[in-house]
């Protein structure tokens, strides 16, 4: 093996090490002590499912790749580890939070989902010092959008942490437009049987655990009926419109795997406040349509004419259907309000709208700002940039005896 890519024994080791001892430094001296006094004193059960979905659903989502399942699945155990850590360090910094408590901890988790969204989006292209890096940086932007939404545009704080499908999927595209192509005739970047099987096992976890995953922050019963309706609909459409779209009138794992999940990211900033399930049932439909239609436009159109490579498809999986929940959002806020002020202050409608549509637009415009500067900051030679030859690969990193056999 090269020497250049034995050389991660001498970054990566001393990498983790030295965040570590941040962390632990700043906890030591930064935190007042563990408090249960900001809500979810009754919730670790919700908090359990937000990991699980996070850990072991999103791990094995990402074994997308034939000859990746290991990095996939480590790397993305790795990054959260990591994460939850740097995103409540980076809360307590920006936010000023007052104490280490549980729900401090379930914002972590969540925030951290913005990362292994962004991740899918490099899968098999970033080492584990870019992601490593990469993690830092998104979650301390990230942070930082979530501050101007709240302080600025007035959006209620749990709110501002459901932006992570929108933040995540285009800071993860505008990541992956500074990292080189794969050369043509590269394989690796396909799947198989094997790993799509194990991906759809992942997308089945993270189903399963959306709606604690939008419940949460919220506390909102209303929030797991909603989220679990749109859930259901969206997957059964998702059977329907892949066998519509697909030549020979079967399914396609690829479709089930993306847009079964597409009714929890439409419903993410309503779920809580809608009040009709038709509504939510709608949203989770029209998710599904989004996200099998615009697979099949952004991976023929939209994605080669940018020089994309969407690894796994967070665009069409997470950020179109974050999109249409945004409009969603500004929609039934402004009927709602509407209707309990039977219309009568326009104006004062015009501001509300303003402020949503402003906070939506604020952080898809970071997301894609600040996802260019970090890709240009993860190909500096001090990262060791992987050759483009050299993609989609686990033997560069992981023991991995099996690999001439196909995993």
């Amino acid at each position: 093996m090269p020497a250049r890519y034995l050389s991660f024994r001498c970054s990566v080791p001393w990498l983790i090490l030295l965040l570590q001892a941040l962390f632990l430094t700043r906890s030591f001296f930064g935190f007042p002590g563990v408090s249960d006094s900001y809500g979810l004193s009754n919730s670790y059960p919700e908090f359990q499912d937000v990991t699980h979905m996070v850990i072991f659903g999103f791990g094995f989502f990402l074994m997308v790749l034939r000859r990746y399942g290991f990095s996939s699945t480590g790397f993305n155990f790795l990054l959260v580890v990591l994460g939850v850590q740097c995103s409540m360090l980076a809360e307590d910094l920006l936010c000023r939070t007052a104490a280490c408590s549980l729900w401090s901890l379930a914002k972590a988790v969540v925030s951290t989902t913005a990362v292994v969204i962004s991740t899918g989006a490099v899968l098999g292209k970033a080492n584990p010092v870019q992601l490593i890096v990469m993690t830092l940086v998104e979650l301390i932007f990230f942070h930082v959008s979530r501050c101007i939404n709240s302080t600025f545009l007035k959006v209620p704080e749990h709110l501002t942490v459901m932006h992570v499908h929108l933040f995540g999927a285009y800071f993860g595209l505008a990541l992956t437009s500074r990292f080189p192509e794969p050369p043509p005739g590269l394989d690796k970047n396909r799947s198989t049987p094997k790993s799509e099987l194990f991906s759809v096992l992942g997308t089945v976890f993270v189903w399963v655990f959306w709606p604690s995953f939008n419940s949460i922050l919220s506390e909102s019963k209303e929030a797991v009926l909603n989220t679990y309706l749109a859930l259901a609909v969206s997957a059964v459409a998702a059977f329907m419109l892949s066998a519509l779209t697909s030549k020979d009138g079967k399914f396609r794992m690829a479709h089930i795997r993306s847009a079964a999940l597409a009714g929890g990211v439409a419903v993410s900033y309503t779920a809580h406040r809608i009040q009709h399930p038709w509504i939510a049932m709608i949203l989770g439909l029209l998710g599904s349509v989004i996200t099998i239609l615009g697979s099949h436009c952004l991976q023929r159109c939209f994605n080669p004419a940018l020089k994309l490579q969407d690894t796994s498809g967070v665009h069409f999986t997470f950020g179109l259907p974050a999109v249409l929940g945004a409009v969603a959002a500004v929609v039934l806020c402004v009927v709602e309000d509407g209707i309990e002020t039977q219309w009568n202050e326009l104006s004062s409608l015009g501001y509300i709208a303003f402020y949503y549509i402003g906070a939506f637009c604020q952080t898809i415009s970071t997301a894609l700002i600040t996802g260019l500067i970090t890709g240009l900051i993860l190909n500096i030679k001090l990262l060791k940039a992987v050759h483009v030859s050299k993609y989609f690969d686990d033997q560069f990193y992981w023991e991995f005896p099996h690999l001439s056999v196909g995993f």
